[in-house]
């Protein structure tokens, strides 16, 4: 997968050169407090998650893409698209660093996904998921023209996985 450029950010496919900007984002527990796979506990741990990443690409039909989001020479956060084969539909999944916040990243990165699987793959059904508190994740998806379809339990996050949480499912149909 080549890069992907918006008119102010840069998708890079994840890889191991970006492992102390991502664990920046990805182990902070403010900044994943309220999500399924982070906050990663250390380095070597997001390191792994980058490596399957790298391993994914290689991949003739990659199940997901995990990518990078620059703005310029910066390093502000994450994007994944996860594929369900056999339909055409997948996944949608961001975190930008808390520092960036508030600047519109989250849904100008998600846009440039969209297009992307819509041009290259084929995907016309986009979900994403979020818990229910998660109030400007739930922006993000309204912004992307992604409408509310389901609130569901069962909900664990990692920063608390003791406690079962409720989340929202959204799509979007191109």
């Amino acid at each position: 997968m080549q890069e992907i450029k918006t008119e102010r950010l840069t998708l890079k496919p994840m890889c191991r050169e970006y492992l102390a900007t991502t664990h920046e984002y990805a182990g902070d527990p403010e900044n994943t407090r309220l999500m399924v796979f982070l906050p990663k506990d250390n380095e070597e741990e997001t390191l792994a998650y980058i490596m399957d990443a790298e391993r994914e690409f290689l991949k003739e039909k990659p199940e997901y893409y995990e990518m990078a989001v620059f703005c310029g020479e910066r390093h502000i956060g994450g994007i994944s698209l996860w594929i369900m084969y056999g339909q055409t539909k997948a996944e949608l999944g961001w975190t930008i660093n808390k520092r960036f916040f508030g600047n519109g990243y989250a849904p100008e990165a998600a846009k440039a996904m969209i297009d992307y699987a819509a041009n290259a793959l084929g995907i016309r059904h986009f979900i994403a998921q979020c818990d229910t508190e998660n109030a400007p994740s739930q922006r993000v998806m309204e912004k992307l023209g992604m409408k509310l379809t389901g609130e569901y339990g069962g909900r664990k996050n990692r920063a608390d996985p003791d406690e079962e949480r409720r989340e929202y499912l959204y799509e979007l149909y191109i």
